[in-house]
């Protein structure tokens, strides 16, 4: 059973969902897969369930990113719209491997492949309460495109922003989340923020590490990214909308959990946050 619209009542969210199920399943697109960022780093099999319905999808948002339009030549740059720039990365074995831990860690009965969702595929947006955002360091989107992300925020969806690193990356970051929420403040995510204790009570927060920078510089960050961070955006009611895990690389920490060269306290934090997170999406 897919989750359906998105609304901010819960509680109204349930009846939709019992009343137009079957509409629901006709407008919404179906499974896709795009050329990932890190090549064949990041590819991962299709399992064999993975037309299977679900009461939970993993969404991935898809935007714009580089030059103008998402088609320049700077870094993330390229057609968005084929894959393989800045809203791929850790894609798809990171999210695979991720809802495979929630299999594991839950009883969320969750989906074993990831949506990925353009925000201008019409409401198309509103029928996944859970995003994934890869990498938004220089997204470039559209009006319409941020308005479209504000309202299913502002009728209860959940942006997880990740996988991005040092003071340039986030000048990049917070002028798009600008375009999405002009008049918003980011702030920080106190340890005892709720987001934290949902299904784990994470008391320990440290960096999660790049492991392309270890691999590089034997640093765990890029750039300027030494001290993580934990923020947010919150709506009306003090609901956080927006997680920000920055200068903090959860994609990896998912898609290396079996990689032994990638150090297993990351992948620990990692997934347990990420957890928190989906609990926190699906009741608050």
């Amino acid at each position: 059973m897919q989750r359906s619209r998105v609304l901010s009542n819960r509680f109204l969210a349930f009846a939709a969902l019992l009343a137009g199920i079957t509409a629901a399943f006709a407008f919404q697109r179906p499974f896709r897969e795009y050329t990932p960022m890190e090549g064949r780093d990041s590819e991962a099999a299709l399992p064999p369930d993975y037309l299977n319905k679900a009461e939970l999808v993993l969404g991935r948002l898809m935007y714009p990113s580089g030059g103008a339009g998402g088609f320049g030549r700077g870094r993330g740059g390229g057609n968005w719209l084929n894959g393989g720039t800045n809203w791929t990365v850790d894609y798809p074995r990171g999210d695979r491997t991720f809802a495979l831990a929630i299999r594991r860690l839950t009883r969320i009965d969750v989906r074993s492949v990831e949506q990925p969702v353009n925000p201008d595929d019409g409401d198309e947006i509103y029928y996944w309460p859970y995003l994934h955002v890869g990498m938004p360091t220089n997204w470039n989107l559209t009006d319409s495109e941020a308005a479209k992300i504000r309202e299913y925020l502002l009728r209860g969806g959940f942006m997880l922003c990740d996988s991005f690193f040092g003071t340039r990356e986030w000048e990049g970051f917070v002028a798009g989340m600008k375009k999405i929420f002009p008049d918003r403040e980011i702030v920080d995510l106190p340890p005892e923020e709720p987001i934290f204790h949902t299904a784990y009570d994470v008391q320990e927060r440290f960096q999660v590490g790049n492991y392309r920078s270890m691999q590089r510089s034997g640093v765990t960050y890029r750039a300027d990214g030494k001290e993580p961070a934990w923020r947010g955006v919150r709506d009306d009611h003090g609901r956080v909308v927006v997680a920000i895990t920055f200068n903090n690389d959860l994609g990896d920490s998912w898609q290396l959990a079996d990689n032994p060269e990638y150090p297993q306290k990351f992948s620990y934090l990692g997934i347990r946050l990420g957890v928190d997170f989906v609990i926190y999406t699906m009741t608050h």
